[in-house]
């Protein structure tokens, strides 16, 4: 009796629960967790020694890596039956959801970086060491001439620094201080030194008219309270012939990502997206899908189009 109350108090934690959950789907490292429960690495640090402690969970080493997943003989008990169900129950909660969306946000990143491979996988496919679309981002922007750049919801940075390699300069934008100085970190440690930070909005720019080549939009827009004026400011520091590349979100129905993520916007439509760039004066406007995962609720879609050049008077 004293053994079974210890497990239920040990059960009786919410964010031990989703842990199980979360592990029940395959084995992830410490900072991987941090990120799909949106909790502190103490925190989860602390959770998976109790319940590794407890034998519900186990701990593996591969390569520079430790690894938890749930012990093979919870399954086999009697008490997993009733957590599933209680999993199972909760899955339309906002919590479980965003749980979730991050989950296969982890799970997308490990398949294009392959930072995990091994000699074989789950499904079987083969994973070549050494293959990387971040390479091949960087190989493409090799191509590109010295551009003007303005990331603009630059977020934590990962874009910026990655535009940095190739061009002229980059100003990043951002409206949240604690995020830019994150973001300036990372470029400190990448020793980048063509980047310029600034605080600001996206439906008023920190920046002159016509002084950019490009404008990166890089799931940002569903967070603009008013779209249609960010991408007019987004035209306006744009030098004529300059072009506007934007990733978002297509339509869709998961409302609990403007509770917990802040989102203003569940995500564009084509047609939306088209009419807001032909509305605020870009030409050659371009939307297409851009990525969709099989029961993935989320879709990204790619939008480019160009300011028009500036018409010369004739004489």
């Amino acid at each position: 009796m004293e053994q079974a109350s210890a497990l239920y108090r040990l059960l009786g934690d919410e964010a031990r629960l989703r842990l199980l959950r979360v592990l029940d789907q395959d084995r992830f490292n410490v900072k991987e967790l941090t990120g799909i429960l949106g909790l502190a690495q103490s925190g989860v640090s602390r959770h998976l020694g109790l319940l590794k402690e407890a034998g519900l969970v186990i701990e593996e080493r591969d390569g520079s890596y430790s690894f938890y997943r749930l012990a093979p003989s919870v399954r086999a008990g009697a008490l997993w039956p009733m957590l599933q169900g209680q999993f199972k129950d909760a899955v339309s909660t906002a919590m479980v959801k965003a749980d979730e969306a991050r989950l296969q946000e982890v799970l997308r990143l490990r398949r294009e970086n392959f930072e995990h491979s091994s000699a074989d996988t789950r499904d079987g496919r083969q994973l070549v060491p050494g293959r990387s679309w971040a390479a091949w981002s960087r190989a493409l922007g090799l191509l590109l001439p010295p551009l003007d750049v303005a990331d603009l919801g630059c977020g934590e940075g990962y874009l910026t620094v990655e535009t940095a390699r190739w061009a002229r300069r980059v100003v990043a934008i951002d409206r949240a201080v604690g995020v830019l100085d994150r973001a300036k970190a990372l470029a400190a440690r990448k020793r980048l030194t063509n980047i310029t930070w600034k605080k600001g909005e996206l439906e008023k720019l920190p920046l002159d008219d016509g002084v950019m080549d490009l404008a990166l939009l890089s799931q940002a827009l569903h967070h603009a309270g008013q779209p249609s004026a960010a991408l007019a400011e987004a035209a306006r520091i744009l030098k004529p012939g300059g072009r506007l590349l934007i990733l978002d979100l297509r339509s869709h129905d998961e409302t609990w990502v403007k509770e917990k993520l802040g989102d203003q916007w569940c995500g564009f439509s084509d047609d939306h997206l088209t009419g807001l760039l032909t509305r605020a004066g870009f030409t050659d406007v371009r939307v297409t899908l851009g990525a969709r995962r099989t029961h993935d609720p989320f879709a990204v879609l790619l939008a480019i189009g160009t300011k028009p050049a500036k018409i010369r008077k004739k004489n």
